[in-house]
């Protein structure tokens, strides 16, 4: 059997995302947005997903190079000179291999999202973090263990398959994954260990900001059995604060909108939802 989540990432980072997310679930394929609770339009993506309750909304776990809930004061280990979260990754992660502090800071940030996102009344969907942070395994394990109190009951796992990517762009020379590889396979254990649902993959690794009409609309005609998850970062333009350089954001709406991408939806004969739908 066929399953098919369609994600937009970064809910709530600006208006042109939000009128994305919704042009994309009112008349395309997208299923579900994952909502940033401390982004500069956070409020104005929660009112569009009062008024969209077929749209699936969960947590996208802000721990990189953007807005933190609790005060920066608060978050000296993680936070940078300008307030947000830390850019420096590979930093962040030795500094929480090394610093207690630094640990105990991550677990209230998480926490403080975690509340931010219970007070929208919101229903949880699913939980992921900005730029798949929480593959790395002391942040998984605080999420894990913090998300239990917050009835989390689904997480992404980034896993793509090459060969699937292949069969969709025959001339694709996606990018190696292999940096998170070994934390997206040991973060699948834990989660369903933890009872959690869990993608069989997740498509939009390797075309980060190029999940452009025709790329979405092969990917969907390639899709195999199973539960997929198709995340996209979708605009209506870029130039706003926060964005990804480089990334198209109107072309990754429009492939939500398109009648290709739709049709091929259809023709895929997936059950589509989010991931609280598929929960058994």
């Amino acid at each position: 059997m066929k399953r098919l989540v369609v994600t937009a990432d970064d809910f709530g980072l600006s208006l042109e995302v939000n009128e994305a997310v919704e042009q994309a679930h009112r008349g395309g394929i997208l299923t579900a947005a994952s909502l940033m609770v401390s982004a500069p339009a956070a409020a104005d993506a929660v009112a569009r997903a009062k008024r969209m309750p077929s749209l699936r909304v969960g947590l996208h776990l802000v721990l990189v190079e953007a807005w933190p809930t609790l005060p920066a004061a608060q978050l000296p280990d993680l936070t940078d000179a300008d307030g947000l979260m830390r850019a420096d990754m590979a930093r962040v992660g030795l500094d929480l291999a090394r610093k207690p502090a630094a640990r105990r800071q991550l677990a209230a940030e998480i926490t403080a999202q975690f509340e931010a996102y219970r007070a929208t009344g919101l229903p949880l969907d699913h939980v992921n973090a900005h730029k798949h942070f929480h593959v790395h395994p002391l942040i998984a394990g605080a999420v894990l263990r913090i998300g239990r109190d917050y009835n989390m009951r689904a997480i992404r796992v980034p896993r793509e398959p090459r060969q699937l990517l292949r069969r969709a762009e025959a001339s694709a020379r996606p990018r190696p994954a292999l940096d998170i590889a070994p934390w997206s396979a040991l973060l699948a254990v834990r989660a369903r260990q933890a009872g959690l649902l869990i993608p069989d993959r997740t498509l939009g690794l390797a075309w980060s900001g190029a999940m452009t009409p025709l790329r979405v609309a092969a990917l969907l005609a390639q899709l195999p059995d199973g539960l997929t998850e198709l995340y996209t970062h979708p605009a209506t333009e870029g130039g706003f604060p926060g964005e990804a350089p480089g990334y198209l954001y109107a072309a990754e709406r429009d492939a939500l909108i398109a009648p290709a991408s739709r049709a091929a939806a259809d023709a895929s004969g997936a059950v589509r939802g989010g991931f609280s739908d598929f929960l058994k």
